[in-house]
């Protein structure tokens, strides 16, 4: 049988098809496994290749995730609306963003990664300057959005921007729901006509394409990003 110790070695026990080893595998072990048929000078009768294969396949860790209990059964899940989906991706990528915004350093809110790309509080600028262009257009206004870095010198008005963008659009989105995010609005920066949940859908995903560039700057600044710390 196979055994996955804490370490990330493996066990390998296969007395039925002829391999047995006490000794444990490392990743880069399995790996030579699957490429020889060959663990510790034994040979591997394929009965044990595949389920080497298996084990460290995408189905192998879909067996895995659906062996795990689950939190919800999906049959009885409430259905979310148009709205509520499109609100939910909105204020969730806020969420996150928001967290950066207030956990990352005020003196290394002008970092950047290499000479060129935007510093970290251009990133997020940017993100709410894009929600205010969603939020005017959502409420018939002519799109304006402000990310100008000189307009907000310290981090409290940085991360004040961006939650207040967030709000506006969370509010915006509430406010329409599924008759009003149906209705056709003209991209300001395209020039397209396109539902207004779609425009809600591609400036959430837009938040969330910055959201991984920041993840990136949190490392290269030698920190790490508030998702990826143990949770308490």
């Amino acid at each position: 049988m196979l055994v996955l110790d804490k370490d990330g070695t493996l066990n390998e026990r296969y007395p039925e098809v002829g391999f047995n080893s006490p000794r444990m595998l490392n990743p880069r072990q399995v790996m030579a496994a699957l490429a020889t048929r060959r663990v510790h000078g034994q040979r591997l009768n394929l009965t044990a290749v595949f389920a080497l294969v298996i084990l460290f396949s995408p189905l192998g860790a879909f067996q895995s995730f659906a062996q795990s209990p689950q939190i919800a059964n999906p049959a009885t899940a409430p259905q979310l609306g148009p709205s509520q989906t499109v609100l939910r991706s909105w204020s969730e990528i806020g969420r996150k963003l928001i967290d950066m915004a207030e956990d990352f350093p005020e003196d290394k809110y002008d970092f950047r990664p290499v000479s060129g790309q935007r510093t970290f509080a251009e990133q997020l600028l940017h993100v709410a300057g894009s929600n205010d262009l969603f939020s005017d257009i959502a409420s018939g206004k002519k799109a304006v959005d402000d990310e100008d870095r000189a307009h907000f010198p310290g981090k409290s008005a940085v991360v004040a921007y961006l939650k207040k963008s967030f709000e506006k659009g969370a509010a915006a989105i509430t406010a329409k729901g599924e008759a009003g995010l149906s209705e056709a609005v003209v991209d300001s920066e395209s020039g397209q006509r396109l539902p207004l949940a779609a425009l809600g859908w591609e400036l959430a995903e837009h938040s969330g394409e910055h959201y991984g560039q920041l993840v990136v700057y949190y490392r290269v600044a030698g920190l790490v990003p508030p998702e990826s710390r143990p949770r308490k």
